[in-house]
């Protein structure tokens, strides 16, 4: 048993590490890559079953652990992007949640061969779009704000009222079925789930005013923190749980929701360590539910179920937004992609993995088909949707530019010249600066600029909202340049953050500014800011030069040129750094950005 449980650790951990940065390399959606995993570990090779290693602990597990990830996702849920796209955000809840109910389960019924009591379960279970598929789908894909609001909200929302839609259908078809009642008790039902949501989010909102008192009163120690957040998540789920099954769902995201808009400080850090603790669950969490699949599930897949899934894809989540979106100020462009894009996840998994089997026990002919069917909706959604978010995104141009975009922080006269050079090169830049005086030359040579404070919220999300890949902080102060480095590098990379030597002494790994706390330092040890201001005011110009013709140094032996990075062909920038184990090298097609003194020939 402890080796079984030894092996089915260590395939589903370091599978879903390698199947993460294999997506990361290959530029694929996770998830796929996670659902193929599950598959070949489980169905295929039979190498993990995790139901009979955890046994009846497994669902109480996967249900802990998707609290974390619902709550998490309360965390990124700021009421002003609600506000900014409200209407569609309500529309896709309150009015889309229950039409892909009634579509969905009338497409079972008269499409899928399911009597209607499965039907209805299998339509409350797949109007799940949880957050478990939709955000990694996000980080992948570089949507604008507005539609990618739209998805996050509707996925976090949907998936604990979703849930629990699924879990009193259940109840009502069970009590059906020991009762003999011939009618389904539909008030029953929204009274029931109207009670269970609003206590839930009581308690979560509860748990929130909690937690802030604890904070701004200094009555935990830093080290405390990060715990008693998960510990209140996690209770919120077990205790309204314990009122009705789901409900946990609904407390673990409305308490992350309340501390996101609260302002507690100090969970900046902290929502950090739960992202990178998110991701690790959610890769594991796929791999478990996928390869504890039965092969007799995937034997019951037939061609009606495969017409239901069609039904699913192409007609009830389509007419469902369009009907809901009717009116409303949503761009035919987001509805389409709204209409489209509704990945399931693990949640509709679950909840079909345990609601199907009690359905079939009470003795509902065709319960059997409700987990193959929910199975093959999550099947198609995660590949069809997983692999055309982007494309279609592109096409119908709500994302932002796929070409890698370029930040220099701090307008003066020198950077404003790169700047320059760089956009006519075709690499995007970014000119961002807090002062608009500053910004005017910029501005009106046609360099995209960006005022604001890139270390406060509002100047880091607007930040995040343009096409940048690399950031160098070239302002006259060091110790500011590192901060907003260390403020960028978990949103960019720690790699891609560059800023301007803040002097070789302060360079020292024991003795100098910890590496944590600034950016790598750009060219050289000694590139400052007082180097470059004065090249250029003594007449020194920047230019893009093919690599073999740009030397640094003339006939003479001395320095007319110095080279700053190189622009690749395929638009990537490779910025050399004293810090680098590796000097970049040229590749065929690559272009040079030298500094250069105008008086010098190029040899």
């Amino acid at each position: 048993m402890e080796i079984g449980i030894a092996i089915a650790v260590l395939c589903v951990v370091l599978g879903g590490v390698v199947a993460q940065w294999f997506a990361w390399r290959l530029r694929l959606p996770a998830i796929v890559l996670l659902f193929a995993t599950g598959l070949i570990l489980g169905p295929g090779l039979r190498i993990i079953q995790p139901s009979h290693v955890l046994g009846p602990m497994m669902q109480p597990l996967v249900g802990l652990c998707v609290a974390i990830i619902v709550f998490e996702g309360g965390l990124a849920l700021d009421l002003r992007e609600l506000r900014a796209a409200g209407e569609g955000v309500l529309r896709l809840t309150v009015i889309a949640l229950p039409l892909n109910w009634v579509l969905g389960s009338a497409a079972a019924h008269w499409i899928g061969g399911l009597a209607i009591g499965p039907s209805l379960l299998f339509g409350a279970i797949v109007t799940v779009t949880g957050p478990t598929v939709v955000l990694p789908l996000l980080r992948h894909t570089r949507l604008r704000k507005r539609p990618a609001a739209f998805l996050r909200w509707e996925a976090i929302l949907n998936d604990p009222v979703g849930a629990i839609l699924a879990t009193l259908v259940l109840q009502v078809l069970l009590f059906r079925a020991k009762s003999g009642y011939g009618t389904l008790a539909i008030g029953a039902v929204v009274a029931k789930l109207v009670v269970s949501v609003g206590i839930s989010a009581a308690v979560g909102f509860a748990l929130a005013l909690g937690v802030r008192r604890l904070f701004t009163r200094d009555l935990l120690p830093e080290t405390l923190k990060t715990p008693i957040l998960l510990a209140f998540a996690l209770s919120a789920y077990a205790v309204c749980n314990c009122i009705m099954e789901g409900a946990g769902l609904v407390a673990s995201t409305a308490f992350g929701l309340a501390l996101a808009n609260l302002h507690v400080t100090g969970l900046g850090e902290l929502r950090r360590f739960k992202e990178l603790l998110v991701v690790l669950i959610v890769s594991c969490l796929f791999i478990v539910l996928t390869s504890d699949l039965d092969r007799a599930v995937l034997a019951h897949l037939s061609w009606p179920i495969l017409g239901l899934t069609l039904a699913v894809l192409f007609v009830v989540r389509p007419v469902a937004i369009a009907l809901s979106t009717l009116f409303s100020g949503l761009s035919w462009q987001e509805r389409a992609l709204s209409g489209w894009i509704a990945p399931r996840g693990i949640v509709a998994a679950a909840v079909a993995g345990v609601a199907g089997l009690r359905l079939e026990e009470a003795g509902y002919p065709t319960a059997q088909l409700v987990m193959p069917a929910v199975f093959a909706v999550i099947a198609a959604t995660m590949v069809l949707h997983g692999f055309s978010l982007a494309p279609l995104a592109r096409r119908l141009r709500l994302t932002l530019s796929d070409t890698p975009g370029f930040a220099i922080v701090g307008a003066t006269p020198w950077t404003t010249g790169l700047s320059r050079v760089l956009n006519a090169a075709g690499m995007p830049t970014l000119l961002v600066d807090t002062y608009p005086g500053a910004l005017s030359e910029a501005r009106e040579t046609g360099v995209p600029v960006l005022q604001g404070e890139l270390i406060s919220n509002h100047g880091s999300e607007a930040l995040m909202e343009r096409p940048v890949d690399y950031l160098l902080a070239a302002t006259p102060d060091p110790m500011y340049n590192g901060l907003v480095c260390a403020r960028l590098a978990p949103e960019l990379g720690r790699e891609r953050v560059f800023q301007l030597s803040p002097g070789a002494y302060r360079l020292d790994l024991h003795r100098g500014i910890s590496r944590e706390m600034r950016g790598k330092v750009f060219g050289r040890e000694d590139f400052d800011f007082d180097l470059f201001e004065r090249l250029w005011k003594a007449g020194w110009r920047f230019s893009v030069e093919a690599p073999d013709d740009a030397p640094e140094t003339g006939a003479d032996g001395q320095r007319h040129a110095i080279r700053l990075m190189l622009l690749r062909a395929n638009g990537a920038l490779a910025i050399s750094s004293p810090e680098d184990t590796e000097k970049p090298l040229s590749r065929p097609g690559d272009r040079a950005v030298m500094m250069r003194a105008l008086d010098s020939a190029v040899a």
